[in-house]
């Protein structure tokens, strides 16, 4: 009997006969993870600037460039059959992931626990607007501990039976029908004409929303082949992964955006979450709040598989071991703080995938052929140069913002010291 795909080693490619998601598999887990709480609070940090009509506008840009990008690097895990850190090694080297694999643990720990921390918030806001504010219900610490250990059973029994016993068969139509509510109510009870024509407050330049936008779906590229490399097709892969994503996260952030102008124009999140809860009886609300278990079941799980390349254990083992860990951290640490220290982070990777959609898809034409240098040099000064040019020009410039021109620029030079480290090669054979 063959071993179950969770006992194998991240850096082994999945048999063919094990890549058994469809188009509907990765619809229903990339709708599911562009929804959730944070969404909306998204959405709703573009509301007062840019006002509903540039808001919109702004997520639509973003996300639709973004989702393009998320789905070509959901294709080399398809490709490869390799995770997201493995799969570095064909455009970094043998030795080059070890640095990616420990920063995208580093944050994936750290955002998993703000997931848990969010969760606990909003249940325990609505514990005491249903109750008291001394009841069981409204207790911080109960709600740290159940989503905590919610996150972590979703991360321990793997993708493929999250998503196939729970997502796919009932999951997916509870959160059609939580999206539907809340849109209806919002057509029910908003002036969306005036709020169309009120214009924002010009706090926000368009560019920064259209950064923050397209920042949503670029969270995920260290992620995403730790899936996809479940797919059965490439076009599969990308038309599933790019049209889940971008319904859920456009539907949502939209939401959150029209939420706050119509019913939360302070722009608090208790004042947003307290609008939402109006909806049905906080169902709606309910539902969205339990889906944000999901993010963090892909945080914890990603964690496990980005730490099996540095230490030799089993990814569930290792899950259950970073879900208690991030559990820990939403009861006892302050991360105020350590919000900036994982913006720093995340900044690193949209160039380090600028760098690898340029390697795979130009330069090694989606070959998955392990390289035979320990380093590439070339695709490690392209990152470097992307990393640069982000926190230039986020520093100088702000206002045009960094995610996209840092990876444009990464995989540019990328290909341009790529063909050119090649050419030295093939001179040197002659």
């Amino acid at each position: 009997m063959s071993s179950p795909i969770s006992t194998y080693s991240p850096d082994l490619a999945v048999p063919a006969d094990k890549r058994v998601f469809g188009a509907r598999d990765l619809f229903s887990l990339w709708f599911s993870l562009g929804i959730g709480l944070m969404v909306l609070q998204t959405g709703a940090l573009l509301a007062p600037g840019l006002g509903l009509a540039h808001s919109l506008l702004a997520i639509l840009l973003g996300t639709a460039v973004g989702v393009l990008l998320l789905a070509a690097v959901g294709v080399i895990g398809s490709d490869t059959g390799l995770s997201s850190m493995a799969a570095l090694k064909l455009s970094l080297g043998r030795r080059g992931t070890s640095l990616p694999a420990l920063l995208n643990l580093l944050q994936l720990v750290g955002w998993g626990s703000f997931e848990i921390i969010v969760m606990r918030d909003a249940a325990s806001l609505l514990g005491s607007r249903a109750f008291s504010e001394g009841s069981l219900l409204a207790n911080p610490l109960l709600w740290t501990l159940f989503f905590g250990a919610l996150a972590t059973l979703l991360a321990v029994s793997g993708p493929l039976t999250f998503v196939r016993q729970i997502l796919r068969k009932w999951g997916i139509w509870l959160l059609l029908a939580a999206c539907l509510w809340l849109t209806w109510n919002l057509f029910a009870r908003a002036d969306l004409a005036a709020l169309w024509a009120q214009a924002g407050d010009g706090s926000m330049p368009f560019a920064v929303g259209f950064d923050i936008a397209i920042a949503m779906p670029l969270s995920w590229l260290p992620l995403i082949a730790d899936y996809s490399r479940f797919g059965k097709r490439a076009k599969s892969v990308f038309g599933g992964t790019a049209l889940g994503f971008f319904i859920g996260n456009f539907w949502l952030m939209s939401l959150g955006v029209a939420y706050t102008l119509a019913f939360a124009p302070s722009g608090e999140v208790n004042a947003l979450l307290l609008a939402l809860a109006g909806a049905g009886l906080g169902i709606p609300l309910l539902l969205i709040l339990l889906d944000e278990s999901e993010n963090a079941f892909a945080d914890i799980h990603s964690a496990a598989v980005s730490s099996g390349i540095l230490l030799r254990l089993k990814v569930e083992h290792l899950a259950l071991a970073i879900g208690v860990l991030c559990t820990l951290i939403a009861c006892l640490a302050p991360l105020a703080q350590y919000q900036n220290f994982l913006l720093l982070i995340g900044s690193v990777f949209a160039p380090l995938f600028g760098v690898v959609l340029v390697d795979h898809f130009i330069l090694r034409r989606r070959s998955g052929q392990n390289p035979a240098s320990a380093l590439r040099w070339p695709a490690l000064l392209a990152w470097l140069g992307g990393v640069s040019t982000y926190h230039l020009l986020a520093n100088l410039y702000p206002d045009i913002g960094a995610t996209l021109p840092s990876l444009v620029l990464a995989g540019l030079l990328q290909w341009l010291l790529g063909r050119a480290f090649s050419y030295r090669q093939e001179t040197a054979r002659a």
